[in-house]
C-alpha cells in the first residue's frame, strides 16, 4: 500500500464474527467502525505508515483481548 503524494495512509479491516456486537463495543473508544449484521468494518487513516502500523497493533490487541474475554466467559456444557 503506497499512498499517493499528499494522501494519508489508509487501512480498511473487514471481518465477521459470531459475537460482533461485543467486539464492536470494544472498539467504541478505539476506532471509527460500522457493524452491520455481524460484519464489522474499521477504517483508519494516519499521518504516516508508522502511525498506521501503531493503530493496527492497538486495534488488534484490543480485538484479541475482547475475544479471549468472550471465550473465558462462555457458558461451558
Amino acid at each position: 500500500m503506497t499512498p499517493r503524494k499528499n494522501e494519508s495512509p489508509r487501512l480498511v479491516i473487514k471481518f465477521t464474527h459470531s459475537d460482533a456486537d461485543a467486539l464492536a463495543a470494544s472498539l467504541v473508544t478505539e476506532a471509527n467502525f460500522s457493524n452491520n449484521d455481524g460484519a464489522i468494518e474499521i477504517i483508519e487513516t494516519a499521518d504516516s505508515m508508522v502511525d498506521l502500523r501503531a493503530r493496527w497493533n492497538t486495534l488488534m490487541r484490543g480485538l484479541i483481548a475482547c475475544e479471549q474475554a468472550l471465550d473465558i466467559t462462555e457458558v461451558r456444557e
